[in-house]
């Protein structure tokens, strides 16, 4: 068990790493004019794409291996509080991708400011996470 909950953890770090990372750039991106500089964008973000989904389904797949190793888990408190919060990561997740295909076929309509604010949106969302796991208040 304690091998899936490590690369668990390894699959977290890199996912919440481009989860971060992503609408920073995309905020970049929309404050960008230049043709090098948006074909640059472009790349980068589809590359970091591919990296936190490769994280993201690290995390899914031994997040569910963990469960299915301990199914006694599902009814703890914190757990059931938690999963729907990771439902809504990946939501976010499927998001990104939308905005990345806005970007890459040029028809991105949101301001600098915004993506600012949805850089900012998933921060609560990993708190809570990291609170339930570690804490496990319920």
């Amino acid at each position: 068990m304690l091998w899936l909950k490590a690369i668990h953890v390894f699959g977290v770090i890199t996912w919440f790493a481009g989860l971060f990372y992503l609408p920073r750039l995309y905020m970049y991106h929309a404050a960008a004019h230049d043709t090098i500089s948006l074909q640059r964008f472009v790349v980068m973000e589809r590359r970091l794409f591919i990296m936190m989904t490769l994280g993201g389904t690290l995390t899914l797949v031994f997040g569910i291996a963990m469960l299915i190793g301990a199914p006694g888990y599902l009814s703890l408190g914190w757990l059931r509080v938690k999963l729907p919060l990771v439902l809504l990561v990946v939501l976010y997740h499927g998001y990104c991708y939308k905005l990345l295909r806005d970007f890459a076929a040029q028809r991105n309509t949101r301001s600098v400011n915004w993506f600012r604010g949805f850089n900012e949106a998933i921060t609560p969302v990993a708190l809570a996470i990291v609170i339930l796991a570690v804490v496990k208040p319920f």
